[in-house]
């Protein structure tokens, strides 16, 4: 787990949320489940036994994933102050790429949704944009080729 694992205050809020209803609600219902299972006798051919068991562990794993990042991640200011300090976790960059202005959230790599425009800091784009100001430009290799952003606005 790396040490500089950086979030926002609402992230590590989503990733608790997440890591409580894992432990408290969906790991006693799959305890029961398998207990369940394995009060049905053979466990050799019990498909649902089978099933459940790696779905604990799975679950398992998720959750000591989880209390790991939350015990560790750092919490970041939302925004970048107006942008005075340049782009950095937290704030939201309005860039023009093509011609189309976009608004894009940096976020902590635990936080990436790329499809509503919250993207990690560690991507590529992240890493351009990163202590970038208004007016910047920065260019970033896609699979359809060199994009050009410029920075518009940073909140």
């Amino acid at each position: 787990m790396k040490n500089d694992l950086k979030l926002t205050k609402q992230g590590l809020e989503t990733l608790r949320k997440e890591l409580e209803e894992l432990r408290d609600v969906k790991r006693p219902k799959l305890v029961e489940r398998l207990a369940n299972a394995r009060s049905q006798g053979d466990l050799s051919e019990n498909s649902d036994y089978q099933s459940a068991k790696e779905e604990l562990e799975f679950l398992d794993g998720r959750i000591d994933e989880l209390t790991e990042v939350v015990k560790t991640a750092a919490v970041v200011s939302t925004g970048a102050k107006g942008g005075k300090d340049g782009v950095s976790v937290g704030a939201k960059v309005t860039v023009k790429v093509n011609g189309a202005k976009t608004i894009f959230e940096i976020v902590g790599e635990w936080e990436a949704d790329p499809i509503n425009k919250k993207i990690s800091h560690d991507s590529p784009l992240g890493i351009a944009l990163s202590g970038k100001k208004v007016g910047d430009r920065v260019e970033v290799e896609a699979p359809a080729g060199k994009l050009q952003y410029e920075i518009l606005a940073i909140e």
